[in-house]
C-alpha cells in the first residue's frame, strides 16, 4: 500500500490501486463543492461552519459543525497547527451578507492527543469559541452524538463547500450536500486497505457521489425520529483516484470519540 499524500501537496494522482489521501487543501488553490450535491437553502443545515485557518504554512478552509454553543467539531487535519480561525455560521453562501451569518474568530483548539498526520489515525479535533452564541433560526447545533457506531448500509448525508469535479478547482460559493450510504469497514479495506481502522467509517453515493477536496472537517449527519440530527462521522480522506472515481469517502467514526469530546468540552 502507498503511503498517503501531504495535505498541501497538490500533485497529481495516477490511476490505479487507491490510497488514502486528505480531503482539504489551501483555500486559495483548492476548493469547490461536494461531488453530486444539491444546493442547500438558508437555515436547512443551521449546525454547519465554514472555517478559515491561519497557519505558519498558509491558509486553509475547512468545515465543521457546531455542537453545542462554545464548540465546533472538525477534523484533526483542521486544527494541526492552526494559529487562528475565522469562522462563518448561519450561511450558505460564503460570498453572500443577508444578515443571518455570524463572524467569529479564535485561536483556541483542541487536537486529539494520538492525532497520527500520516496515517490520519484519530483525525479529530475541537474548536472553542471566545464567547457562547446565542442560537437562531439559521444558526444551531447537531441535536445528538451518537451512542453507536454507525451500521453498514446506513443513509446518511454530507455536506460541505468541496471542490465539483476532479478538474474544476477553486471555492464555490453555495453549500452543497449529499446523501451516501455507509460501509461496512471489511468493504471499504477491499479499497484502501488495512489502512482503514476501526475508528473510520466509509460511505458512497451513486454515480460517484461523496465529498471531495475542499470538504475536510465536513459532518456526516444521520436523521433520527422527528428528523433529529446525529453527528456520525467527520469528513478526513478521499481517495488518491481522485473523487470522481467510485471508490468510497472516509470519515472519523464520531461515536468512538464521544467519551474525548464530552470530557474537552466539560472541562475547558
Amino acid at each position: 500500500m502507498k503511503k498517503l499524500v501531504l495535505l498541501a501537496t497538490c500533485a497529481l494522482l495516477v490511476r490505479g490501486s487507491p490510497t488514502l489521501t486528505h480531503s482539504g487543501n489551501l483555500f486559495n488553490e483548492i476548493g469547490g463543492r461536494i461531488i453530486g450535491g444539491n444546493v442547500a437553502r438558508a437555515g436547512q443545515f443551521p449546525f454547519i461552519a465554514a472555517i478559515y485557518i491561519n497557519t505558519a504554512n498558509g491558509n486553509y478552509f475547512c468545515s465543521g459543525a457546531l455542537i453545542n454553543s462554545e464548540w465546533i467539531l472538525t477534523a484533526g487535519q483542521c486544527v494541526d497547527g492552526a494559529l487562528l480561525f475565522t469562522i462563518h455560521l448561519g450561511i450558505t453562501n460564503l460570498k453572500a451578507n443577508d444578515g443571518t451569518g455570524l463572524k467569529l474568530s479564535t485561536d483556541l483548539f483542541y487536537l486529539h492527543p494520538d492525532y497520527n498526520p500520516v496515517t490520519l489515525e484519530n483525525d479529530i479535533g475541537l474548536i472553542k469559541l471566545r464567547m457562547s452564541i446565542t442560537f437562531t433560526t439559521y444558526i444551531k447545533p447537531v441535536d445528538f452524538l451518537p451512542d453507536n457506531d454507525l451500521p453498514a448500509a446506513s443513509s446518511v448525508l454530507t455536506l460541505g463547500w468541496g471542490q465539483t469535479s476532479d478538474d474544476v478547482a477553486g471555492l464555490v460559493d453555495d453549500l452543497n450536500y449529499v446523501y451516501v450510504a455507509s460501509l461496512s469497514n471489511e468493504e471499504c479495506r477491499l479499497a484502501f486497505g488495512s489502512q482503514v481502522t476501526d475508528n473510520v467509517v466509509c460511505v458512497d453515493g451513486n454515480y460517484n457521489e461523496g465529498t471531495c477536496k475542499g470538504d475536510l472537517g465536513s459532518p456526516l449527519i444521520q436523521y433520527g425520529s422527528r428528523s433529529a440530527t446525529y453527528h456520525v462521522g467527520t469528513s478526513s480522506f478521499i481517495s488518491s483516484n481522485g473523487c470522481e472515481s467510485t471508490d468510497p469517502s472516509g470519515f472519523t467514526r464520531t461515536s468512538v470519540y464521544k467519551g474525548w469530546i464530552r470530557n474537552v468540552t466539560t472541562n475547558n
